[in-house]
């Protein structure tokens, strides 16, 4: 039994808005903002820099407070509402691109991007910081912070000290942990980073390492995991006839994870790396922005709205406003896994009777 529902919708959830208050950056279409709200926060507000992303999320959530705009610009507001600075949890998932392995890593560091076609060009890799920024100016009782799992890797490591040396000079004790969405109520296998912050002289536990520095947050999770035959309703648009993913699809065999694997065997050329097969017995592989990224293997066609929607645990009744459901769920941490950290937050860190 999973703690929280995957299949759900917006018209028929319980938000009980008792459990502290939230502003979320970089909030996209509200994956994280949903999963606040599961757990039981109340989410006042978001910032964020793509015009079709807070069009959504002002649909869906009709919020307090919404800023479009840059981070950089909004971090040196100085009219923001008093609510701001009473904080429970100041939420953030910086644009990651920089330290994807499916990107340019290296390369793309220190440069001007635009993350979204219609975005203002940014150096990616430095929007971390300007998330603290606005951190040390609001002093909220939590910071959490999701990014990809890339920023463990290679020389982006020296970047994960660059932030955690960051959170200890804003005033606060932090930690990161490695997370699987599929051990955590969510139908894929998502791999994201989490930092996880507490404002040091609000803090009165453990820690986990000998300096005194990394605090105590149990993030274990072993849920069952939930396969793709459970939540398949084969309503998706079919691959055209004719065309090479078509093609491709009629030459699989049971061992493919992919279509690179059909592409390598059959063709002897590395290709299709971005099309991964759903199986009936296994876990959906990671959603991405793009409705081609999984191809369901018993049956010639892309995922369904419905179909992604269950992958990334979004409401079923999530208005996209005409937009394509793939877009806004490949971008979104999963809503059930920010439930599952926000409710551990609360009960280990702002629950004072967990004090």
């Amino acid at each position: 039994m999973n703690k929280f529902n995957y299949e759900w919708t917006l018209k028929d959830a319980n938000f009980t808005k008792d459990k502290g208050s939230v502003f979320s950056c970089f909030a996209c279409g509200g994956g994280s903002t949903m999963g606040y709200k599961l757990a039981g926060f109340d989410v006042i507000g978001c910032n964020e820099i793509d015009p079709k992303m807070i069009e959504a999320y002002r649909a869906n959530h009709n919020p307090k407070y919404s800023y479009l705009e840059p981070i950089q610009e909004f971090k040196n507001r100085d009219d923001l509402p008093k609510e701001l600075y009473n904080l429970d949890i100041l939420d953030g998932s910086p644009p990651c691109s920089s330290f994807s392995m499916a990107g340019n890593r290296e390369k793309d560091w220190g440069k001007d991007k635009k993350f979204r076609e219609g975005q203002a060009e940014q150096v990616l890799d430095t929007l971390f910081f300007d998330f603290l920024d606005l951190g040390e100016k609001l002093q909220p009782k939590v910071i959490i912070a999701e990014n990809v799992k890339g920023m463990l890797l290679g020389a982006a490591q020296k970047y994960v000290d660059k932030v955690l040396t960051c959170f200890d000079e804003i005033g606060y004790y932090v930690d990161f942990k490695l997370l699987d969405a599929s051990k955590m109520g969510v139908p894929q296998r998502r791999e994201r980073v989490f930092f996880y912050a507490i404002r040091k002289d609000l803090y009165k536990g453990g820690f986990e390492d000998l300096f005194g520095t990394r605090p105590i947050l149990d993030l274990e999770f072993n849920e069952p995991g939930i396969k793709f035959k459970d939540i398949k309703d084969l309503k998706g648009r079919a691959l055209g006839e004719g065309g090479k993913l078509k093609e491709l699809w009629s030459l699989r065999q049971p061992q493919d994870k992919g279509m690179a694997d059909t592409c390598i065997r059959e063709w002897n050329r590395n290709a299709y790396f971005n099309q991964s097969y759903l199986h009936d017995n296994l876990i959906s592989s990671t959603t991405t922005a793009k409705e081609d990224s999984l191809i369901i293997y018993e049956s010639p066609r892309y995922t369904s709205k419905n179909e992604i929607c269950k992958i990334g645990s979004y409401p079923l009744d999530y208005n996209f406003l005409g937009k394509k459901a793939h877009y806004f769920i490949g971008m979104s941490v999963p809503p059930v896994m920010t439930a599952q950290i926000a409710t551990r937050v609360y009960e280990q860190w702002l629950n004072d009777a967990a004090k």
